[in-house]
C-alpha cells in the first residue's frame, strides 16, 4: 500500500514540505509507503479541454502531469498540500489537479484522498475546501483530523512550532493509515460497492 503526497509549493523544502514529511512520516509508521513529489517549480500549463486524454490515455501535454499520473494510478491514496496565495491554493496546484484528474482515466474510487494548506496566517479552511472538491467528484473518502489540515508558519522552523498544527498532521496520517487499510482489507472480502453507471442532467434543451 503506498501514498504520493504532492508538494506543489514552489519551495521544495519549504513549509509545506514540512507539513508533508510529518504526514509521510506516521504512515510509513503504520507500514504505508509513501513518496513525495515536488511539483511547485514546474512549468505547468492548465487544461484546455481538448479530451485528447480520452484518445491517448494521457494528457497531450507530456510533462509532470503526466509523471505523476503514472504514480497517482499506482497508489492507495493521494496528499495535496499547498501554500495559501490569496486565500486560495496556488496556480501550480490548481492546473496540475485539473489536468491530473481529467486525464487520468482509470478508476480513483476508494483511493483515500487528504488535503493540507500551510498559511502565515488565514486563509487555510477555503484552500481546503477548494482542494477536497477534487476528492468529493471522485468517489475518493476524505481522509480526516482532529482539526483543518492546516499548519500555520512563515518559515519551516515556525511550522515546527505550531504544535497544534503538527499534531493535525500526525493524526491525519494515522487516520488515513487506517482507512487505507480499512478499505484493501474489505475489497479483499466483497470487493467496492456497486458503481451505477454515470447520469448526466441537464436541464438546457
Amino acid at each position: 500500500m503506498k501514498v504520493l503526497l504532492i508538494n506543489t509549493s514552489p519551495h521544495e523544502k519549504g513549509c509545506t514540505f514540512t507539513a508533508l514529511s510529518i504526514i509521510a512520516k506516521e504512515l510509513e509508521q503504520n507500514n504505508i509507503e509513501t513518496e513525495i513529489v515536488h511539483i511547485g517549480n514546474k512549468d505547468i500549463r492548465g487544461c484546455i479541454a481538448c479530451d485528447k486524454c480520452k484518445e491517448l490515455g494521457r494528457c497531450v501535454f507530456d510533462d509532470v502531469v503526466n509523471q505523476v499520473a503514472t504514480k497517482f494510478e499506482m497508489s492507495d491514496g493521494i496528499v495535496i498540500g499547498t501554500p495559501v496565495y490569496y486565500a486560495s491554493a496556488n496556480g501550480s496546484a490548481i492546473t496540475f489537479l485539473d489536468r491530473l484528474f481529467h486525464s487520468v482515466r482509470s478508476s480513483k474510487r476508494m483511493k483515500v484522498g487528504a488535503a493540507i494548506s500551510s498559511a502565515r496566517r488565514a486563509g487555510t479552511t477555503a484552500t481546503l475546501d477548494l482542494l477536497n472538491k477534487y476528492f468529493l467528484l471522485s468517489e475518493m473518502p476524505v481522509a480526516s483530523s482532529c482539526y483543518w489540515n492546516m499548519v500555520h508558519g512563515n518559515t519551516p522552523e515556525e511550522v515546527l512550532k505550531d504544535e497544534e498544527g503538527l499534531q493535525i498532521m500526525r493524526v491525519l496520517g494515522r487516520n488515513m493509515a487506517f482507512l487505507i487499510k480499512a478499505i484493501h482489507s474489505q475489497k479483499e472480502k466483497e470487493g467496492l460497492p456497486l458503481q451505477e453507471q454515470k447520469i448526466r442532467t441537464n436541464f438546457i434543451r
